[in-house]
């Protein structure tokens, strides 16, 4: 049975290593995919990755998941402290959530404290750079019987 990985990734994202470098490095989105899709068939697991700066299409693909993907990997971004419509499409998702911020937001501006997704996820990374995607697939291999 194929174990299809969703890596969902939130707004701004499509500007890693070119925004704010000091704080999210100058790694590429391209890059983060490219080494996900490498351990992810070392793991046995397929990767879908996908990145949006739009809340709607995040909910879509969020709800397109249900039945379709094994597990999801969310970095909701900004999304992360105002999306109730995001809490709200994971909770009607039945597989595992890790949700990945490669910044600490517990080190960041007070508002960026607190995450909605983190309510529906089974595991939080935070503050490990774009290693944190891996560690989420590692996690996720694990949850699912690698």
């Amino acid at each position: 049975m194929t174990r299809n990985i969703l890596i969902l990734n939130g707004p701004n994202l499509n500007l890693l290593g070119q925004r704010q470098p000091e704080i999210y490095g100058h790694e590429t989105l391209a890059d983060v995919e490219s080494r996900c899709a490498a351990l992810a068939a070392e793991l046995g697991l397929v990767t879908q990755f996908r990145q949006s700066n739009h809340e709607g299409q995040l909910v879509d693909w969020i709800q397109d998941a249900r039945g379709a993907a094994s597990g999801i990997i969310i970095n909701p971004a900004a999304y992360s402290h105002s999306s109730v419509a995001i809490l709200d499409a994971l909770n009607a998702y039945d597989g595992p959530v890790i949700e990945v911020h490669i910044s600490n937001i517990h080190r960041r501006e007070s508002f960026r404290h607190h995450s909605f997704v983190s309510a529906r996820a089974d595991g939080v990374i935070a503050g490990c750079g774009t290693e944190g995607y891996l560690l989420a697939l590692r996690r996720l291999g694990s949850v699912l019987g690698q």
